[in-house]
């Protein structure tokens, strides 16, 4: 790692960027303390960045000096994409964080990168649109697109990969591009906006973003159901999405997770594995889609349902989903909590939830499970205590599993977390002889190895992709 920046380059950003460019041990530490298990690795300095101008200048100076650059959009990655491994600079987008346009005839708006996701749906509030992506936290729009998120609303609306129609990005030569346009479809070239969706920084730094909007719908009501085990709910699950019932989310908690938000919130549910559902659209189509919904619920053991039609209704019901986190920190005051994420075909949601249930009580981990049944992801939150070496050992040890488990099942290691530093030796293993490709891309794009080195690929000494 590098010991500091070279005086010269200091110089410079401070006179650009005056105080704007940041060496303070404090906040080089707020810019790699994340959400995430992996130790923190502080950049030697931070730059604030206002306009795809400033993004192009620091990036320049980096090229010309071979100095890492470190995206840095809401810090709420959970692999590590925001740690420096090798030094360099932290660049901060949060300043950048303008709406541009909104074309509300075309359902789109332009917003630069370190717009947040509840500040544009606050924004659209009087347009009858909405922004409909939600991985829980208030993340950025350029670090949602940089780790291609998605989250609760995925089965319905997809993820960032469908809502990006365009963006404007500085790549590792300091060069500014824009791919695609605001048309709904094209034909033209390479897809350079799903290249960089996704690629955590590795190729370029996004500076603005085209966005997809939704309709408000007319209804959105809610429904919460109990079941008899994780088989049967996940039965329920796929029966629904074969009658092309029209979730817009559809969450599941293992038997853990319910009695750890029972004891947190005093939510009163049943001690077995919940559904919560919610239905999107008409009036009549909502009501329709959670009487079916329910029906089918009903024929796998479904049970103690709850349903919700207003806002503050539906905010109670999702309460107990929300909670889930800190519910389940609370069993252990004082552990770590391990957020890892794998995500199979529907059809197999149900054998790796039980496998992973088994190998958790097998090996004498606290590990509950909250998931996106409707696309097959789920989390783990594996609690260990940080000063117990061999416990830490066996939370790593059940992650590989579990990543194995996943692929095996024809999954993959990462359903929204992205890959970062903690799951690359699982994308070597997924992506197979493809990661001498993506190798190949970046080596072509970023030959020396400055944008956000050591995740994804992995690497020898900051300078390029190991082979």
């Amino acid at each position: 790692m590098r010991a500091s920046l070279p005086a010269a380059v200091v110089a410079e950003l401070r006179q650009s960027f005056g105080d704007r460019f940041q060496e303070g041990r404090a906040i080089r530490d707020q810019h790699a303390a994340t959400t995430t298990w992996l130790a923190p690795e502080p950049p030697d300095a931070v730059v604030f960045a206002r306009s795809t101008e400033e993004v192009a200048t620091v990036i320049r100076l980096c090229a010309r000096e071979g100095i890492p650059v470190i995206p840095f959009g809401a810090g709420t990655s959970l692999e590590g994409q925001v740690n420096a491994p090798f030094g360099g600079i932290s660049l901060d987008l949060s300043q950048m964080n303008r709406i541009l346009a909104v074309h509300a005839e075309d359902m789109d708006a332009v917003v630069q990168p370190g717009v947040t996701r509840t500040r544009i749906n606050t924004h659209l509030r009087d347009t009858g649109l909405f922004f409909p992506l939600d991985p829980g936290a208030d993340a950025s729009l350029g670090g949602m697109a940089a780790t291609r998120a998605s989250g609760t609303t995925a089965v319905r609306y997809g993820t960032m990969r469908d809502a990006v129609l365009a963006l404007e990005a500085v790549m590792p030569d300091g060069s500014v591009i824009r791919s695609g346009s605001r048309a709904r479809k094209s034909a033209a070239g390479y897809d350079l906006t799903r290249l960089l969706i996704g690629a955590e920084g590795t190729l370029g730094v996004i500076t603005e973003l085209t966005l997809r909007l939704q309709p408000v719908p007319e209804a959105i009501t809610a429904l919460s159901c109990s079941f008899p085990t994780v088989p049967a709910a996940c039965e329920a699950v796929i029966a629904a999405l074969g009658c092309a019932v029209p979730v817009a989310r559809i969450e599941l908690m293992d038997q853990a997770t319910v009695r750890a938000v029972n004891a947190y919130s005093g939510t009163g549910l049943a001690d077995t594995p919940l559904l919560i559902a919610e239905f999107h659209g008409s009036v009549d189509a909502a009501a329709e889609a959670e009487a079916t919904f329910r029906a089918l619920a009903e024929e796998y053991g479904g049970h103690d349902f709850r349903a919700a039609s207003t806002t503050e209704e539906r905010n109670r019901l999702w309460k107990a989903r929300h909670d889930v986190f800190w519910a389940v920190s609370a069993l252990r005051p004082g552990a770590r909590g391990i957020s890892t994420d794998v995500c199979v075909p529907v059809s197999r949601l149900a054998d790796c939830i039980a496998a992973a249930e088994a190998k958790v009580a097998e090996v004498g981990l606290v590990a509950p499970i909250a998931g996106h049944v409707g696309d097959g992801n789920f989390h783990h939150l594996i609690l260990v205590d940080p000063n117990d070496t061999a416990e830490c050992a066996r939370a790593e040890d059940h992650i590989g599993w579990l990543n194995d488990l996943a692929l095996s099942m024809e999954g993959t290691c990462t359903g929204e977390h992205g890959i970062g530093q903690g799951k690359r030796k699982y994308l070597e293993r997924e992506a197979g002889p493809a990661l001498h490709h993506m190798a190949a891309i970046k080596a072509a794009l970023d030959p020396g190895n400055i944008m956000n080195p050591g995740k994804i690929l992995g690497v020898t000494d900051g300078r390029g992709p190991a082979a």
